[in-house]
């Protein structure tokens, strides 16, 4: 596959926020299969881009990228290879291949498009999420005032429960009306998510735990999202309250890294 070609899904697979892992020939020494720069992309499912030659000096990189994959604490890998020696193919020569994971980016769903939602959307761009705002009202969710997000014009309460469940994606409950907070937070809870938070304060909190208990909620559901949200810096302004916000956020985020 071209270069341009290989870089090009690249580019479609990060923007998708598929995880892969980066395969390139750093290094060769007598007959190998392809040289320096050559590249293999390897996703999660096995499916591969590129190539690095085939046989059996690729299934060996093709398994390491499929174990760096699923090791959270590892991001990358050097594999230094005789061809023969270590994989009994008759080329004879050596190779290195560097492995780099690419992990999904962090996707950040907010939940309503008033002041808040403004400023969280705009600063959590800017510290590298991944943004979705969600209202059903046209006059609040629009491109002036969301330049850097994606626009739902939808019922909060009906894109909380069709959202699929995600290790990087992180959720902000901000709508404008008290019931529609708590029924986004009810259709979220029962999904594994890196982050979930509902503006308010500590008495709109409990009130919430309360009623979720009382309709029949696990213990564990009720403790699952976090309320009042944010790092605690005695906010007042739209802005302040997205900053202490942010600051939870990527706080979350570096602790999964």
């Amino acid at each position: 596959m071209p270069a341009v070609t290989l870089f090009a899904e690249i580019a479609q697979l990060e923007a998708e926020g598929r995880p892969f892992v980066l395969c390139t020939v750093t290094a060769s020494h007598g007959s190998t299969p392809q040289k320096p720069g050559s590249r293999l992309v390897v996703l999660g499912d096995g499916s591969l881009r590129g190539t690095i030659g085939g046989g059996a000096i690729e299934k060996q990189v093709v398994d390491a990228a499929l174990a760096l994959l699923a090791d959270p604490a590892a991001q990358t890998k050097t594999l230094e290879t005789h061809l023969t020696h270590d994989l009994g193919m008759c080329c004879g020569g050596k190779m290195t291949v560097f492995l780099e994971k690419h992990g999904a980016p962090a996707s950040l769903f907010i939940f309503g498009a008033g002041h808040v939602a403004k400023e969280l959307a705009g600063l959590a761009h800017h510290v590298g999420f991944q943004v979705t705002v969600v209202d059903e009202r046209v006059e609040w969710l629009n491109a002036e005032r969301f330049p850097h997000a994606t626009r739902r014009l939808e019922q909060p309460d009906v894109v909380a429960k069709s959202l699929a469940e995600s290790e990087h994606l992180y959720c902000c409950v901000t709508t404008h009306d008290h019931p529609l907070d708590q029924a986004c937070v009810e259709a979220l809870v029962k999904k594994k998510l890196a982050y979930l938070g509902v503006i308010g304060s500590q008495r709109k909190a409990l009130r919430f735990r309360q009623r979720m208990e009382a309709a029949g909620f696990t213990a564990a559901e009720v403790a699952r999202f976090e309320s009042p949200m944010g790092v605690d810096i005695a906010a007042l302004t739209p802005a302040e309250i997205a900053v202490s916000i942010v600051a939870r956020l990527i706080s979350v985020r570096r602790k999964q890294a």
